[in-house]
């Protein structure tokens, strides 16, 4: 089992930044073996694929409307992976989601991961 735990959301202004974290843990885990991913589901809306990286770090991959603005990264030393977001919009008010699937590879869909956190609420107001 692994467990999920993010922290860093908020209220935030519009143009405004925030860092999300994603602390993973487990009893026999291996943070590097994990691709991590970040959703999030906006009020009335499906989740919707963020960004992704792979166990590694070498690899990231990117939602095309979040390019540019969002950046995820890992320290896996410290288990956690991160994603920085910057020139925050009303419209990127969501919870945010990490999630992990013990994989070598990028992983955009969410439905291929098989852990999840609990989520992270972000407001930004305009």
């Amino acid at each position: 089992q692994v467990q999920l735990v993010e922290s860093g959301g908020g209220l935030v202004q519009a143009g405004g930044s925030l860092r999300l974290s994603c602390a993973a843990s487990g009893r026999t885990f291996t943070f590097s073996n994990y691709a991590m991913g970040w959703f999030r589901q906006a009020p009335g809306k499906e989740r919707e694929f963020v960004a992704a990286i792979s166990g590694s770090g070498s690899s990231t991959y990117y939602a095309d409307s979040l390019k540019g603005r969002f950046t995820i990264s890992r320290d896996n030393a410290k288990n956690t992976v991160y994603l920085q977001m910057n020139s925050l919009k009303p419209e990127d008010t969501a919870v945010y989601y990490c999630a992990a699937r013990r994989s070598n590879i990028v992983i955009v869909t969410a439905t291929a991961y098989n852990y999840w956190g609990q989520g992270t609420q972000v407001t930004v107001s305009s």
